[in-house]
């Protein structure tokens, strides 16, 4: 598995990593044969976060392998905060509280990489750097992020905490490229020439800042999967003749599309089913053609000017 440096931090990451957002529906002996599977592929990061499952995921990891410091110093885990029922909440008290709870339910002492979930309009920029301050002192964090953050919030951030922030989780696919597409579409009139994400691809690179790609397979908020034939058959076809080409499934190809931009992206694939994992994860290994590159993103309904 390629692995790549989590931004300025010295944690070697695997560019694929699981995400464990659907893991509460598994029992523990199914949730167990995924975690393992992940390992075994060279994947040891896993992401959670305190909604998925309201807990339950995390609870659920930490049962099916039996957590103990010998199996957890084969991971790398990753928590998120941010989002309650009905509103969004950065503020000290809660970003330390949903910390330690996730700490509960992992069975750990300490979280590798922990991220604010989403940007939360009523954020106070000096109670997060004391939240972060206290949760690294007290050994509970060791790296910190955010999540679905444009860079003038990110700025905001890092004018008052005093930690680097490592990673940015942002939404983004073949067919949900619109933080390439704005630079492709530079000096136009079109639509996808609009900067809705301030930049952010090219700011993560000029900063070190890994992005990790959510929903990596799926069109629209959390739509239906891109490999819909009917939603999108000109794409499917350009998935199947790559596919065929280097002996893999349109999965693969379409998580290989991502991982050939320069900007060392971390993809998060969330599949509980080891044998598609096992599939998936050759993408690692496929480094498409710009021409490759360029057929898949104009199948998906872009256009080269």
């Amino acid at each position: 598995m390629k692995r790549i440096q989590l931004g300025n931090s010295e944690l070697s990451v695997p560019v694929i990593s699981l995400g464990c957002m659907v893991m509460q529906q598994s029992t523990k002996e199914q949730a167990n044969k995924v975690i393992h599977n992940a390992l075994d592929h060279g994947i040891d990061f896993f992401d959670h976060a305190d909604i998925y499952g309201k807990g339950k995921s995390e609870s659920v990891f930490a049962e099916a392998i039996n957590m103990s410091p010998a199996i957890r110093e084969k991971m790398i885990i990753q928590s998120k905060a941010g989002i309650r029922n009905g509103f969004y909440d950065s503020s000290k008290e809660y970003l330390i509280s949903s910390v330690e709870e996730s700490l509960k339910r992992l069975k750990t002492d300490y979280l590798d990489v922990f991220l604010i979930h989403r940007p939360d309009a009523l954020m106070e920029p000096e109670e997060v750097a004391e939240a972060f301050s206290e949760l690294e002192k007290s050994g509970k964090v060791r790296h910190f992020g955010v999540s679905n953050f444009r860079p003038r919030q990110i700025e905001l951030l890092k004018k008052y905490v005093e930690q680097d922030l490592v990673a940015n989780q942002l939404q983004l696919s073949v067919t949900n490229s619109g933080m390439i597409d704005q630079g492709l579409y530079a000096n136009t009139a079109f639509d996808q020439a609009k900067d809705l994400d301030g930049g952010v691809i090219d700011y993560s690179q000029i900063n070190n800042m890994t992005i990790q790609a959510w929903s990596p397979l799926r069109y629209g908020f959390f739509g239906g999967f891109i490999m819909d034939r009917d939603a999108y058959p000109e794409l499917n076809k350009e998935l199947d003749r790559l596919g065929e080409k280097y002996g893999v499934a349109r999965e693969t190809i379409a998580i290989a599309w991502i991982l050939r931009h320069p900007a060392n992206i971390q993809t998060i694939i969330g599949t509980m089913t080891p044998k598609r994992l096992s599939e998936m994860v050759k993408a690692a290994d496929i480094t498409l053609t710009r021409e490759e590159w360029y057929q898949l993103w104009q199948s998906a309904g872009n256009k080269l000017l």
